[in-house]
């Protein structure tokens, strides 16, 4: 990866901060005193963020609700796991980006299944659809107890 350093000058007052590259000023901003606060310029941000500024929860349930019911079910869970919902939103494009991918009906139910076992993430979703798990149906899935005579099922405990 190449890395290109420039320096630049950086001068501020109590309302502004200019950035200055070779005596030419390339930004300004409006300052912000208060702690923990961020001001964002969206042409100052790189292209494939500037798609990102209009990412909301309205927006991923709205896109998940045109699959259908189970999938804004699902992303409504994912958004809400995180304290923070920004910090779902990849998470969300992800899911929803196997719409595109798989087709609408394996995200159905590879949304149906991760729900029964209430794991709300990208990478439960990704792992069922990879390993096929939306296709099977409950029954095969499920494991039968060897027989052997130290096992001694459920009417032993009555």
């Amino acid at each position: 990866m190449l890395t290109l350093e420039k320096k630049v000058k950086l001068l501020y007052s109590r309302s502004m901060i200019q950035i200055y590259y070779k005596y030419e000023i390339i930004a300004e901003h409006q300052r912000i005193k208060s702690p923990h606060n961020y001001t964002t310029v969206a042409q100052h941000m790189p292209e494939a963020y500037q798609n990102q500024m209009d990412w909301n929860p309205e927006k991923f349930l709205g896109q998940a609700r045109e699959i259908h019911p189970d999938v804004e079910h699902y992303i409504q869970q994912v958004l809400m796991k995180k304290p923070h919902p920004e910090q779902a939103y990849k998470s969300c494009q992800g899911i929803l980006s196997f719409a595109k991918r798989v087709g609408n009906q394996r995200l159905i139910k590879a949304c149906q299944r991760a729900r029964e076992v209430g794991w709300y993430n990208y990478k439960t979703i990704e792992n069922i659809l990879q390993k096929g798990l939306d296709r099977q149906s409950h029954e095969d899935s499920s494991i039968e107890m060897p027989k052997h005579e130290n096992i001694r099922g459920k009417d032993y405990y009555q």
